[in-house]
């Protein structure tokens, strides 16, 4: 599965307690970058939200500052990590989850997760090179 460590945990300095989280919880990272997103590419990125109406603030955030893309490894990893990331509005959030811990809002919820294979397919596939990934 892929996971997205957002501007407001990069800008707290906290993404070694996310990654270290994740580890903890069983998941085992076999690919990672940090990368500034272009507009552009967070425009592309996130492009099936593009007629959404949080879809501009979104990708502004998301090129706010350099963000971390990992690749994770586990048993049923989609949906472990959902599990962990929780709700993707912090103050739904299950108490123990990462966003409940380190979310401050809807759009500033640390993490990004994904949601199916075939997302999970896609994004890795976005962020990474089969050569990139060291499973």
């Amino acid at each position: 599965t892929l996971s997205i460590i957002k501007p407001d945990i990069i800008k707290k300095n906290q993404i070694g307690e996310i990654i270290n989280f994740l580890e903890k919880k069983g998941l085992r990272v076999v690919g990672m970058k940090m990368i500034h997103l272009t507009p552009k590419l967070a425009e592309t990125f996130y492009q099936e939200h593009s007629t959404k109406p949080f879809f501009k603030g979104m990708t502004e955030f998301m090129c706010s500052s350099p963000v971390v893309a990992i690749c994770f490894e586990g048993e049923n990893a989609i949906q472990f990590n959902r599990k962990i990331m929780g709700a993707t509005n912090p103050h739904e959030a299950q108490a123990g989850t990462i966003r409940k811990i380190y979310g401050a809002s809807i759009d500033a919820n640390a993490i990004h997760g994904s949601d199916s294979p075939q997302a999970a397919e896609r994004e890795i596939n976005f962020f990474f090179k089969k050569e990139e990934i060291f499973s």
